[in-house]
């Protein structure tokens, strides 16, 4: 059977565009690039531990391919332990820089807990050291061990001691002096927020609470500090 036929044209239909996605990548150096993967992964180390540092992750994050990740680190292990390296270079350079420029006496000790309580619970840094402890990963050696920051506290307490013709403290004291304060402060920084004495302000914020704490470890910290025997 014969259709017949209109005498027109079928309309032609415009070609249908296939949707494209673009991805846009921002052009960086080798050090901003560098600097954008380790900022990516020292979150995911924070947010969940080593293990939470896989290369995929790491380069969706900052927008970059599995191999570009390779190309500056070589290995998921060496990026971690640059994370690792990083993190403690930038703890040691604070409190060594803090160390140097508090006042004496209480308020000087105030000030310095309270730089190193920013840089251990604002920045995340006492909850890192607890996911690599935890883990049993193996810092390098020579790393964290707080050299630097022991040897910039034992040389001002010794100037300052001559300056009170006391001689100079004992390197073990200041390196106690050292280890107590960390101790108190990265478990401060970890379970501060979800501890509140049974006695006392009960409902006080629990941040003016955790002050009070770092000023009532400061002022124990003076009284050693001026210990003649010490």
């Amino acid at each position: 059977m014969r259709t017949r036929s209109t005498g027109k044209r079928p309309t032609a239909r415009p070609p249908q565009r296939t949707a494209q996605r673009t991805t846009h990548r921002t052009r960086r150096s080798a050090e901003e690039a560098r600097s954008a993967l380790l900022d990516a992964a020292e979150r995911r180390l924070i947010q969940s531990g080593p293990a939470g540092i896989r290369l995929q992750d790491v380069a969706a994050d900052v927008g970059v391919s599995h191999p570009t990740v390779l190309h500056h680190f070589g290995s998921r292990e060496a990026l971690v332990h640059a994370v690792i390296d990083r993190a403690f270079a930038s703890l040691d350079a604070d409190l060594v820089s803090a160390i140097a420029d508090v006042p004496a006496g209480e308020q000087g000790v105030a000030a310095l807990l309270d730089v190193c309580a920013q840089t251990l619970s604002g920045r995340g840094h006492a909850r890192a050291l607890a996911w690599l402890a935890l883990s049993g990963f193996k810092v390098p050696s020579g790393v964290g061990q707080l050299g630097a920051v022991i040897g910039a506290l034992q040389s001002r307490r010794t100037a300052e001691r001559a300056l009170r013709g006391q001689s100079p403290p004992s390197a073990e004291d200041t390196t106690f002096v050292v280890l107590l304060t960390t101790f108190a402060l990265i478990g401060e920084a970890i379970v501060g927020p979800l501890f509140t004495p049974a006695t006392g302000p009960g409902q006080e914020d629990i941040e003016r609470l955790r002050a009070r704490f770092r000023s009532w470890l400061g002022r124990l910290l003076v009284s050693h500090l001026l210990d003649t025997d010490a």
